[in-house]
């Protein structure tokens, strides 16, 4: 039987995932302690603990995180590079339980695996596994798997509510997962109220499955139908474009954006997350009414 978490390390408490992981950490009652960069200006709420660390020294991160009964991730994807350095130090430390940044696109699907843009999660996941599978101090880990934010797809990714601009890859009929912000800060408190049904393991949860005309049309329903520029660009070709980038050498992100979207809209890809766990975490998926409002608050800002 796993331990009792009380006492949570968050990493990257400052970036996209952070603030709202942070948030409901604090509103489950969880002790927090924030890891931040030694050089960071960010603030965080009163009620959590700060620790400023060194990101590349493992010394520093081990001393931060001695009594700590977990440690989430919210590193930023150009930084996840540093992920297994924070991994090693949490297992020294005596850490219990370790969730990597993950929340996104199936990293786990094997097609989605091989794409570039997940080399350092992928990474992260098989040093989990390895030190999970030789502690003998009990370190197991969880990885949590979401889809991409709904606010991203929403605003940058496919469509531009403010801009009325929509870009419907093979046509917007791909069926997709997608989360808010909010539930993925509830389903990491989840998983950590439910540490042996989660241990070792990679746990799925979402706020619905959709496709990119569903969220159109209730995009339209909000600012309305008129306006609109709407582009229907191919997956394949996009994917093409950027293997083609990469073995020119460039891993900018214009580049890495076409692996990204494949992995949402390919098929084959794990774009819809299959065999969820929304019940064993107590998360409700979405109804056709509660999404529109997801979409109403995104086109007020």
């Amino acid at each position: 039987m796993a331990s009792i978490i009380k006492k949570v390390a968050l990493a990257g408490g400052s970036g996209r995932l952070g603030p709202a992981i942070l948030e409901q950490l604090l509103a489950h009652n969880y002790d927090v302690t924030v890891l931040t960069r030694v050089e960071s200006t960010a603030t965080f709420p009163a009620a959590a603990k700060v620790q400023r660390v060194d990101y590349s020294s493992k010394e520093s991160l081990v001393a931060a995180l001695k009594g700590q009964d977990a440690v989430v991730s919210a590193i930023a994807n150009p930084a996840i590079d540093k992920q297994i350095i924070l991994i090693d130090a949490a297992v020294e430390a005596g850490v219990k339980r370790f969730l990597p940044s993950e929340f996104g696109s199936d990293t786990t699907n094997p097609k989605a695996a091989v794409l570039p843009v997940f080399r350092n999660k992928v990474n992260s996941q098989k040093a989990l596994q390895e030190r999970a599978a030789a502690s003998t101090t009990g370190f197991t880990y969880t990885t949590v798997i979401t889809g991409p934010l709904i606010g991203w797809v929403l605003t940058q990714a496919f469509l531009s509510v403010k801009d009325k601009r929509a870009t419907l890859y093979d046509g917007g009929d791909h069926v997709f997962s997608t989360t808010t912000l909010e539930t993925i800060g509830k389903a990491v408190c989840a998983v950590l109220a439910h540490p042996d049904e989660t241990a070792n393991r990679v746990v799925k949860v979402h706020d619905t499955a959709t496709t990119l005309n569903e969220l159109l049309a209730k995009a339209q329903k909000s600012v309305g139908a008129e306006g609109w520029t709407i582009t229907k660009p191919s997956v394949d070709e996009l994917l093409g474009s950027s293997w083609a980038g990469v073995k020119q050498g460039k891993f900018d992100w214009p580049t890495l954006f076409g692996f990204v979207i494949t992995a949402i809209q390919g098929d084959g890809y794990g774009g819809k997350l299959e065999n969820i766990d929304n019940k064993l975490l107590g998360i409700p998926e979405l109804s056709d009414e509660e999404l529109q409002a997801v979409v109403d608050k995104v086109a007020k800002y």
